[in-house]
């Protein structure tokens, strides 16, 4: 059973955050991509590698214009979300890409993702342009975005995941 989640904060994260966010990075991938990503590969994600990186990345701070935020209930990282300028040739100039956003899968459902998407977005103002890159086999997270603005804008690319080619839809919001 889920327990219910009274009362999300939504904060910056510091390199404290990262054992956390590594560990709710592997968790949800080897949920949400489990028949779309080799489970190999799922099984050999590990949180203290991701923690190690994940640390470093938190450590460079903001100046390196990656920002991520994190959900907590109390004491407890429920998501995060990362994002800073977008990394697609065809960017204009402002726009912002969201890097990455996870959840712990036992939040699901629950509006820690709305709570963080929402966040993003008055982080980098409601008439920034937004993208973001998703798996097309991903329907979850695909209906998702439409619900909160995003579009899918034509652009597709293949990305290697785990030794399998997947097809990746890019998202637009403004």
């Amino acid at each position: 059973m889920v327990e219910p989640i009274d009362e999300v904060t939504i904060r910056p994260a510091t390199p404290d955050d990262a054992p956390d966010i590594a560990d709710v990075h592997v968790r949800s991938w080897q949920e949400a991509y489990a028949g779309i990503v080799p489970d190999e590969y799922l099984s050999s994600l590990d949180p203290q590698q991701r923690a190690h990186r994940w640390r470093e990345l938190l450590a460079a701070g903001p100046e390196d214009r990656v920002h991520t935020l994190v959900a907590h209930a109390g004491d407890r990282l429920l998501g995060f979300a990362s994002y800073g300028p977008s990394r697609d040739e065809d960017a204009r100039r402002g726009e912002r890409e969201i890097y990455s956003l996870y959840l712990d899968p036992g939040t699901w459902g629950q509006g820690v993702a709305r709570e963080l998407i929402r966040s993003v977005v008055a982080e980098v103002g409601e008439q920034t342009p937004l993208t973001l890159w998703v798996l097309a086999a991903n329907e979850r997270a695909r209906h998702f975005y439409r619900r909160h603005g995003f579009q899918p804008d034509g652009v597709e690319r293949l990305d290697d995941v785990g030794g399998a080619q997947l097809l990746e839809i890019r998202y637009r919001r403004g």
